[in-house]
């Protein structure tokens, strides 16, 4: 921490690191008040800046959730009076809409943004810069736009609705918009002198669904922990799921892609989930391993630090190698059905095999050749014979049961594909 600290020359750094909901270590130096040499303590508050988007994120899965809206709406839908309302809510929240940055106007310069009306307004003076889905390219814009869908959408203002529906129900009491009087300043750290000068306070106007928000590094924690284990009566953890599914790779060597709402880095063979915040006077970062449940925290009152993402992941990857997984002791479960037990053991698919069992009282499928870390296809029954995919490979294909006269599964088919109990070349008949 301390050599992160000074070589980073940040005037304050606050870090945690989390397990299965749990801080397992948290730790602060330097100082959150440079002028009255107050010292940051892991309670400090910091803005978190884009960190806000995947509470944005959140909240419009909620709503999809709720037959409210649907992904593949077009902006146009929820925001008639908007320009540019030809992409969809999923490349708005993946920053594949090909929207401008920014809202039109010098407001880094300025420092004023735009209220709602003047926003939705200067949507005409906005630029498509790129097709939908040509690439990837960051917009602080799009996700200012989404805050008003979740508002339009809800009947509620975006902030009250982040507040009622995320905040409160994951228990994140020191998240909240705006500093409270905990709250660490923010600096600007010259560069060829050890002097900082201090950052203004910004007021966001019509931007807040995609920044806004202060917090800390136990309340981070805390959001990390359900972005990898969600409490179902907030988000389905299906919907969790697919917001970690890759929509756009934002790097050319693949070590960064987005999915709804969630950076997604690649180091080896590990995919972490989470994201960055960097505003005026403040850098932040969460990040987790979904799988494993365990992910870090960093919040810093200083606007440039090169290496906070690298410093994130190092930390995380650090977690990973010093934490023992958390293992609960196996325990028999509940025999398979009987209408269950005819498909359960291999079968192949031409010269694939592939295994079906029952786990967790569902059925599951996995190549026979997969790694034991790959998950599982898992199935769903959606009429007598008949499964849908609802996580892993093939998620939401098909799997028929067939039956000969006398009720013997004779075959499967699966995304189409002949299933047999032994390997046979496509096309044989029976």
């Amino acid at each position: 921490m301390l050599e992160a600290q000074s070589q980073g020359r940040l005037p304050s750094l606050t870090a945690a690191v989390f397990r299965g909901g749990e801080i397992v270590w948290d730790e602060a130096v330097g100082l959150a008040d440079v002028e009255q040499r107050i010292e940051a303590t892991t309670d400090s508050q910091y803005a978190v800046a884009s960190i806000t988007k995947t509470f944005t994120a959140a909240s419009v899965m909620q709503l999809r959730d709720e037959g409210k809206l649907d992904l593949e709406d077009p902006l146009s839908r929820h925001l008639p009076e908007a320009a540019h309302g030809t992409p969809t809510l999923r490349r708005l929240l993946s920053h594949a809409s090909g929207l401008q940055r920014e809202p039109p106007g010098e407001v880094w310069e300025t420092l004023r943004f735009p209220d709602e009306e003047e926003l939705l307004a200067g949507l005409e003076e906005a630029e498509q810069v790129l097709p939908p889905s040509t690439a990837w390219h960051y917009s602080n814009l799009a996700y200012a736009l989404l805050g008003h869908v979740v508002s339009r959408v809800s009947g509620m203002p975006y902030h009250d609705y982040v507040r009622e529906r995320l905040l409160r129900p994951v228990g994140l009491e020191r998240t909240m918009w705006g500093p409270d009087e905990r709250a660490a300043l923010p600096y600007f750290v010259e560069p060829y002198s050890d002097g900082v000068q201090r950052e203004p306070v910004l007021e966001l106007g019509g931007k807040g669904g995609e920044s806004g928000l202060y917090s800390t590094v136990g309340d981070l924690a805390r959001w990390g922990s359900f972005l990898a284990d969600p409490d179902e009566s907030v988000l389905a953890p299906a919907s969790v799921a697919e917001m970690h599914d890759l929509q756009i790779m934002a790097e050319p060597d693949w070590t960064l892609g987005w999915g709804l709402g969630i950076e997604l880095w690649r180091r080896g063979e590990r995919v972490f989930g989470g994201h960055t915040g960097g505003f005026p006077g403040f850098l932040s970062i969460v990040l987790y391993s979904r799988r494993d449940r365990i992910g870090a925290v960093l919040l810093t009152n200083a606007s440039t630090w090169p290496k906070l993402s690298a410093t994130g992941l190092d930390l995380a990857e650090a977690a990973l190698e010093e934490l023992a997984p958390e293992r609960a002791p196996w325990r028999p479960e509940e025999a398979a059905p009987a209408e269950i037990l005819p498909l359960l053991g291999r079968w192949w698919s031409e010269g694939d095999e592939t295994i079906f069992s029952w786990r967790n009282g569902k059925l599951e499928a996995r190549l026979a050749a997969a790694p034991p870390e790959r998950e599982p296809s898992v199935f769903e029954l959606e009429a007598e014979d008949r499964f849908r995919v609802v996580s892993g490979r093939e998620r939401g294909e098909l799997l028929r049961v067939v039956r000969d006269d006398q009720g013997e599964v004779v075959r499967l088919y699966w995304a189409t594909y002949p299933f047999t109990r032994a390997p046979e070349i496509f096309g044989t008949q029976h």
